[in-house]
């Protein structure tokens, strides 16, 4: 493992991504892995544990939120410096991991955000870009956050901002979370240009514009309980 990434720590949510997930941690060599096995009914488990430095198992589907949340925690408790969230399905791009790390670990920002509106997309479907448009506008009249590009995985968080960022919305509408609490704590963040690659399975597994809208009722209800 390289000196300077001794301290950073790529945390994946996998859902049923056997045939990928191996592709995508040859791919983080050199960096300490959390794979979180979100209740996988194939061998993503098994897998994992032939190529991640950890793999920790929910015994049922809990939701990327909740699956992400445990493997911070997991990374927080062995005194992480910078952690990053990753996707297991190939969408993102470890060669861009150092860029997004640098502004953390430098202590400019608390938070560095991947954007793929200022980086580059490989095959995304015109739906889809409309669909993360509607969520960008979304995102500026409930929280106030300008950002180019918001629901991308592809992220770094200081340890205090770790600590202090709580994922309680368990499934997909945990990125708009995060992007509240951003807010709320006044934490200090940066985007940074990324590369999202599309492929039938990770568009497959997305979000469609029926899950966009349970997003928003869900955030909404949350406010409302606040």
């Amino acid at each position: 493992m390289k000196t300077e990434n001794r301290n950073v720590w790529v945390v994946i949510a996998a859902y049923n991504e056997s045939n990928r997930i191996a592709e995508t941690l040859q791919s983080l060599d050199g960096y300490n892995t959390i794979v979180v096995d979100d209740g996988s009914s194939d061998d993503t488990f098994a897998v994992a544990r032939s190529h991640a430095t950890w793999v920790l198992r929910h015994t049922i589907n809990c939701g990327q939120g909740a699956a992400l949340q445990t493997g911070i925690d997991f990374a927080l408790a062995r005194q992480a410096a910078a952690i990053v969230t990753f996707d297991a399905d190939g969408q993102h791009d470890a060669s861009e991991i150092p860029s997004l790390v640098q502004p953390v670990v430098a202590g400019a920002v608390d938070i560095s955000l991947g954007s793929r509106f200022l980086g580059k997309t490989i095959d995304m479907p015109t739906s889809r870009k409309w669909l993360l448009k509607w969520a960008i506008q979304f995102t500026r009249l409930t929280n106030g956050l300008r950002l180019t590009d918001v629901h991308n995985g592809f992220r770094c968080f200081s340890a205090d901002a770790a600590r202090r960022i709580r994922i309680r919305q368990p499934r997909m509408a945990h990125a708009s979370e995060i992007l509240d609490q951003i807010a709320r704590l006044n934490l200090r963040f940066e985007e940074v240009p990324v590369t999202i690659s599309y492929s039938a399975h990770s568009l497959e597994k997305g979000q469609r514009t029926s899950d966009a809208l349970r997003i928003g009722g869900d955030l909404l209800v949350d406010r409302v309980w606040k």
